[in-house]
């Protein structure tokens, strides 16, 4: 299908001259209208469909210039081309200034009609170029609001889903603890015990995440005292009463943090069960930073590793400590200086971790 011809409005008081460019222009593949003044020439305008104009200066009524001022006020108005017989160039300054995008000087047998051919279709072409930037920025702004409501949107749905997952691994830890206090056998309770506290775990960073602004990352000095604050309520007697943590601000991905936590999950209840067989002592974790990242450290001042093997033991929480730390790309190690028992893992900071990562897959 032909494209239309684009439509130049050409207003002048000079009828004679208006069928002059009408010939010459219609020649040139424009489809021409004429409006004798001012005031007809913006009624069409208005009406739409002109795709560039031709606009005199001396005019009956509005001038050129006062015309031109009109045009400007009209939404998505037209290119305009000005149009005068005086060779001032006060006169160009001033159109050009006042928003036309060239500038003519008209003679009365016509010989400019060739100049307003190129002027107007230059401004037609700029016109066009103009209206794609203007739509490429339209879109680029619309799908800057549509990914930003999305985001959002989905940033309310993750929260929701970790509310919920929270909520529902609350309820198995605390169905668990009711199972283990109304079991008769130690082994059974304490299994039971152990499983409780490492739903618990979980669960507390996706409370977390629901609760923090940001989704990506969790507060772990906040995540480690929430989860001792969970073991302490579950705790029989006073058996956790001294547990202690002494921990600095860090932040960190909610994979990470859920391996700190049943690591420490599973040290603290070691301690508890092992370090101090007459009864309830100090136990610390201690999260500060280091050279190389982070260094947690779970200690007791009880009566020693070699001391605490218990030969009933199944040996799955050491399997489950070796395995978090694996995930953590580190090791639990003892420290042998010290009295009691304590274990230290030193962990990566995130650009640490990443670039160890890539390296592997390389």
């Amino acid at each position: 299908m032909k494209p239309a011809a684009p439509l130049l409005l050409y207003i002048d008081d000079d009828a004679g001259l208006a069928r002059l460019v009408e010939r010459g222009l219609k020649r040139q593949g424009f489809a021409v209208e004429h409006a004798p003044d001012g005031m007809s020439g913006l009624a069409r305008i208005r009406q739409g469909g002109v795709d560039v104009v031709a606009l005199d200066q001396h005019m009956p009524g509005l001038d050129g210039l006062e015309t031109l001022a009109e045009i400007q006020k009209i939404a998505a108005a037209p290119p305009v081309v000005f149009v005068t017989a005086s060779q001032d160039s006060k006169i160009a300054i001033t159109a050009l200034k006042a928003g036309a995008v060239d500038y003519l000087v008209k003679d009365t047998q016509g010989e400019f009609v060739a100049l307003l051919d190129v002027a107007a279709k230059g401004a037609v072409e700029q016109a066009l170029v103009r209206k794609a930037r203007d739509d490429a920025e339209a879109e680029v702004h619309a799908s800057r609001d549509r990914y930003a409501a999305l985001a959002a949107e989905r940033e309310v749905l993750l929260r929701e889903v970790n509310h919920r997952v929270g909520n529902s691994l609350q309820i198995i830890a605390s169905l668990l603890h009711l199972q283990a206090n109304s079991s008769t056998d130690d082994d059974v309770k304490a299994a039971l015990t152990n499983a409780m506290g490492r739903v618990a775990a979980v669960a507390q960073v996706h409370r977390r995440l629901y609760t923090s602004q940001d989704l990506k990352t969790v507060m772990l000095n906040q995540y480690l005292e929430a989860l001792l604050e969970d073991l302490r309520r579950s705790a029989e007697g006073n058996r956790m009463s001294r547990l202690t943590l002494k921990a600095e601000p860090v932040e960190i991905d909610p994979d990470r943090a859920v391996a700190i936590g049943i690591i420490v999950n599973e040290l603290v209840m070691n301690a508890v069960k092992y370090a101090y067989p007459d009864g309830a002592g100090p136990i610390h974790v201690d999260l500060r930073s280091c050279k190389d990242g982070l260094e947690l450290a779970i200690s007791d001042n009880g009566v020693g590793l070699q001391v605490k093997q218990n030969p009933q033991s199944t040996g799955m929480g050491q399997r489950i400590v070796s395995a978090m730390a694996t995930k953590l790309e580190t090791r639990a190690e003892r420290d042998p200086s010290h009295s009691g028992t304590r274990i230290v893992l030193k962990l990566k900071n995130a650009a640490q971790q990443q670039t160890a990562q890539v390296a592997g897959a390389a």
